[in-house]
Formats: structure tokens, sequence, C-alpha cells
């Protein structure tokens, strides 16, 4: 008989614990390159933003200025703005691409394989390659969209395709779209490949057709997949950079300068790093929003216990 302050654990327990500890150990070294490359960051840029730091000199402390002035700039408002035009066309397009390509990909036919393979090389490409490839192309002297246009009869003449606000904007939206549309097309061909084909079958059976089981029956059961590639689009997009900076250089007339962009503009050009952070901390306060919808999405009509 044990004394009634001492407690005794089962071996089941004690198997517990021990393997609790032993996951702990495991895990330790990805906890501890969490912590040391994203939690401190943050921190750091947090204790950044409340403070006037410039780039030389000494550092003031401001409190909540930084955040008070990013709600009456009238250039970041105008970049929240673009940037959110931009990520409702530019995943709006992906999706319209990526579906049809999952559904055709996924049906087993001739060379369906290298059609899987084709589609996805442009996402191995990096971005920064992807634009200065687009840049190349888009040349009204040495590209080759401009000229081909001109041979085709469409244009008079070979065309700046990065002049205007419409033109380059269309650019990098069918640059985007031919550089993320195969990652799409993988993560939506996985949830077209987990319907299980007896659905399908009584379905079709059943007198469904093609657009009834697309709708009742593909749609409700892809939910989760459609919910999960649409937010890493999203996330994707308010986050873009390269494409803006190096295709052009947020013009024609600072149309296209996106959040990150103005980021970098504040921190790296003006050198108003304080700014920078406070701009830095709202912008991933946003996407804390957008990952908590997702989720919610992935969550949505899941039994409950």
């Amino acid at each position: 008989m044990t004394g009634s302050g001492s407690k005794t654990l089962s071996p089941q327990r004690k198997r517990r614990r021990r393997s609790g500890w032993r996951g702990l150990v495991y895990i330790a070294p990805a906890m501890a390159l969490v912590i040391l490359f994203f939690v401190m960051p943050v921190i750091f840029t947090g204790w950044m933003s409340l403070h006037n730091w410039p780039l030389m000199g000494g550092t003031r402390w401001i409190g909540l200025k930084n955040y008070v002035r990013m709600l009456h700039d009238a250039r970041f408002l105008s970049a929240l703005q673009f940037t959110a035009y931009y990520t409702i066309v530019v995943t709006i397009a992906i999706f319209a691409v990526a579906f049809p390509l999952a559904i055709f990909v996924e049906k087993q036919r001739r060379f369906v394989s290298a059609y899987r393979t084709i589609i996805f090389l442009p996402v191995v490409v990096g971005l920064a390659t992807a634009s200065l490839l687009w840049v190349w192309l888009a040349n009204v002297d040495s590209g080759f969209v401009g000229p081909a246009l001109k041979a085709l009869g469409l244009v008079d003449k070979s065309p700046n395709l990065l002049a205007t606000f419409d033109s380059a904007f269309l650019t990098i939206i069918i640059m985007v779209v031919w550089k993320i549309a195969g990652f799409t097309m993988i993560i939506l061909l996985t949830g077209l490949q987990a319907i299980p084909a007896d659905l399908t079958e009584a379905a079709r059976i059943d007198g469904a057709g093609r657009w009834q089981r697309f709708r009742y029956l593909t749609l409700p059961l892809m939910r989760k997949t459609i919910a999960l590639a649409l937010i890493i689009s999203v996330t994707g997009s308010i986050l873009a950079f390269d494409q803006f900076y190096i295709m052009t250089s947020g013009g024609p007339q600072n149309r296209m300068i996106s959040v990150v962009y103005y980021i970098f503009n504040q921190s790296f050009v003006s050198f108003n790093l304080g700014y920078g952070a406070a701009l830095s901390i709202a912008l991933l306060a946003i996407l804390v929003v957008l990952s908590i919808v997702q989720l919610w999405l992935l969550r949505v009509g899941e039994e409950r216990p």
C-alpha cells in the first residue's frame, strides 16, 4: 500500500510519457530552426515597427505611429488595392486553366505521363528566371510575341507589351498562369484521383450526365482540395514581387506596385526600416487571417463527434 501523498504511474502511462519525451527530442531540431529563423525574426520585426529606425543613426521609440501612418498612406492603400485586384484576376485565371488540365490528365490515355510532365515543367523554373524569359519574349525588337503577332497580321507593327498598364498586366497574368497552373493542376489531380471510381460509375448508371456528375459529385468531394489550392494561390499572389520588379519595375506610372514591392521600396530604397517593418507585420496579419480561413474551409462540413 502506498502512502496517501504518493502516486504510482501505471506501466501504460509510463510508456506514454517516455514516448512523449522521445517525440519532443525528435522534433527539437525542427523547433529550434523555426524559432531561430521565423519566431525570432517576427518578434524583432515587431520591435522594429515600433521605432523610427533609419539605416544610419540611432533609433527612436515612436509606439504605434508607423501603424497610424500606414492607415493614411495613399500609396500603401493603392498597393493594397492593386494586390487585391491582381490576386483575384490571377487566381481565377489559374483555376480556369488548371482545372480543365487536371480533368484532362486524370483520365488514362496514351502519353498521359508525357502530358503531365510537359504541363508541370514551367513549375520548376524559378519565378525570377521566368520573368526574365518573358521580358525577352515581350521585347519589341528582339522578342518573339510582337513579331509573331505582326506576322499573323493581328497588328501593324510589333507592340511594346510592357509599355501600357493593360498590356503589361495581361502579359504578367499569362506568365504567372504559365508558371503556376501546372502546380495547381497537380493539387487538383490528387483530389480527382481520390474520388472512388465506383461512385462515379454508379452516378453514370443512374443517368447522371457529365455536368451533373461534375456539379453534384466531383465538386463536393473535392471541396478540401479546392480550398487548399485556392488558399495557396491567394497567399502566393499576395506575396507577389519578382514579376513586378523584373518585368515592369512597378510601372507603367507606378500602377503595378504590389504590397511586397512597396515594403521593399520603403525598407531598402527609402531606408525607412521601421515603417517597412510595420508594413510587414500588417501583411503577416493578413496572411494569418487567410490561414484561419483556410483551416475553416478545410473543416466545413466535417462530421463532429
